[in-house]
């Protein structure tokens, strides 16, 4: 039960993470040298740009095509990861021990939170994989001499690191239902209690006729 908990909790907060992670516009960030008040961020739907004075201007993408390979990919996985953390968390709710759900048939109970871990997992891969793949172009293109120094260059921003976190949540909280299921048992139904005979009942008034009393008997 423990585990269970542990693992839900973990795959909970690692869906929320991953959900703040895909919308969040700081995937990059990137500090003009010549106007140094001024931050670009940049995430999967939109650039924003941060003043002195704290105002903030954001414009969506003109153009999902127009997007570099990395950022079209990383949009579709991590609304995939969306959906799928949502259900595997719903499925693994119902496989609970603590819910009443189909307590009648654990064969069920143990089916639905396998699939919900199994799915926490896939979600959680597929969180790691799209924001591995923006800091990885993202180093390279840090560290690109092809490039002259002059031009500013994109770091990470905060949302790389609370993808990968999202990511690691989730695998790890699906990694933990799943494998709660192997030391769940089945419990087995006692059989019933044989009654005994009913005894046997006198001529008269239903009294019990005992057998010292039989010869008396005619």
């Amino acid at each position: 039960a423990r585990a269970q908990v542990g693992g839900m909790l973990l795959a909970l907060l690692g869906w929320v993470s991953s959900c703040v992670t895909t919308f969040v516009p700081l995937w990059k960030n990137l500090n003009l040298d010549l106007n140094e008040l001024e931050v670009w961020n940049m995430g999967l739907w939109q650039v924003c740009i941060t003043q002195e004075e704290g105002v903030v201007e954001c414009q969506a993408h003109s153009s999902f095509l127009a997007l570099p390979p990395e950022l079209r990919i990383s949009r579709l996985l991590m609304c995939l990861s969306n959906g799928l953390g949502l259900l595997g968390c719903l499925l693994a709710a119902l496989g609970l021990e603590g819910w009443r759900t189909c307590e009648d048939k654990p064969g069920r109970k143990r089916r639905l939170l396998l699939a919900g871990g199994v799915m926490l997992g896939v979600a959680g891969i597929t969180t790691l994989v799209p924001v591995s793949w923006v800091a990885y172009n993202t180093v390279l293109d840090f560290w690109d001499e092809t490039v002259p120094d002059i031009v500013p260059r994109w770091e990470f921003g905060e949302a790389t690191f609370l993808g990968w976190f999202a990511g690691v949540f989730l695998a790890a909280g699906g990694l933990l239902l799943a494998c709660s299921t192997c030391s769940t048992r089945t419990p087995t139904l006692l059989a019933p209690a044989c009654r005994q005979a009913p005894t046997a009942r006198g001529l008269a008034g239903g009294h019990h006729l005992h057998p010292r009393n039989a010869d008396l008997v005619i």
